[in-house]
């Protein structure tokens, strides 16, 4: 989503009226990298309710998204409320760019028992040229 240029919602209404085909559909060039960050002992047994710290932060870096998946509003502070929490999704020129951006800014947001995999991207800065 985070390299889709067009409005979501123009889309939409292209589909509802079976226009697809009259509009352009724009993409960002950019590679796009998501970390999703879960919950220890995701996909097993977790512990919900802790307060996540530091999305305003992660939220200021470059080129990069917070995606929401497994949060709620306890009392006007995010929390974590399921296993797989947010997805840091970020935009660069090549997947080293983009897999940098989005470590940089998950690193930024905490919880207790934060967990994310360090290998994400790894597969495609390998891959023989």
């Amino acid at each position: 989503m985070l390299r889709l240029k067009t409005d979501l919602l123009d889309i939409l209404e292209a589909i509802n009226h079976d226009k697809l085909n009259e509009i352009n559909i724009e993409w960002d060039g950019r590679v796009s990298l998501c970390l999703v960050l879960a919950s220890e002992g995701y996909p097993g047994g977790y512990e919900k309710g802790y307060i996540i710290e530091g999305l305003g932060e992660a939220a200021l870096e470059s080129d990069v998204v917070v995606y929401h998946a497994g949060t709620a509003n306890k009392d006007g502070r995010i929390v974590t409320s399921g296993g797989r929490v947010l997805g840091v999704t970020a935009l660069g020129a090549d997947v080293g760019q983009a897999r940098e951006r989005a470590y940089r800014a998950a690193d930024l947001i905490s919880w207790p028992g934060k967990y994310y995999r360090t290998d994400i991207g790894m597969k495609a800065l390998n891959r023989p040229k």
